[in-house]
């Protein structure tokens, strides 16, 4: 090897010395769905983060529950997002496209492996529901962008219909919090 070449480095960039992940945001458009991948929800600030297991995400906007109670489809309940580990493990096609999009799609929350009334979906009318802040717009359940949407329903798809979530109220460091997942 002449002087005036470096030597070839053996060291993953996005590793510390230690295997720890270092974060490092991904534009959407370069973002491709791997198995492991985690999703991080901080309902205070409304964003949303979906994390490769060697630290790089991608980062989106979220509307989350309207931190109130409300009365919607026959139930009175607090409609703020719980903060709770759960996964993803079922996708739904739902019949009204306001509530959950022009698509209908759901990617429906677990809790202990039992069904709740959480998930991810779209809204109707998109462009209203991420015009300014706060985003707590929601029922409860964790509002994307189209786009969003697409990415997620492939994570679904390349995870075999299993994605860990986390929703949380205020995070510092959501790539440490999805590494407990």
């Amino acid at each position: 090897m002449s002087p005036a070449t470096p030597a070839p480095s053996f060291v993953q960039l996005n590793w510390t010395s230690v295997g720890t992940p270092v974060p490092y945001s991904v534009p959407q458009e370069e973002w491709r769905a791997q198995i492991g991948d985690r999703i991080v929800v901080d309902t205070l600030a409304n964003e949303g983060f979906l994390i490769h297991r060697d630290g790089r995400y991608l980062q989106f906007p979220v509307a989350t529950g309207q931190r109130r109670y409300v009365c919607y489809i026959g139930r009175c309940y607090n409609a703020t997002t719980p903060e709770r580990t759960w996964q993803i493990q079922a996708k739904d096609i739902k019949g009204d496209h306001i509530t959950f999009g022009p698509s209908g799609r759901f990617l429906r929350l677990f809790y202990k492996d039992e069904s709740t009334p959480y998930g991810f979906h779209e809204y109707g009318y998109e462009d209203r529901m991420f015009d300014n802040q706060p985003r707590f717009k929601s029922m409860g359940c964790v509002i994307v962008k189209k786009t969003i949407m697409d990415i997620l329903e492939q994570t679904f798809a390349v995870n075999e219909g299993k994605i860990a979530v986390t929703t949380k109220y205020g995070i510092t460091d959501p790539i440490s919090l999805s590494a407990q997942l």
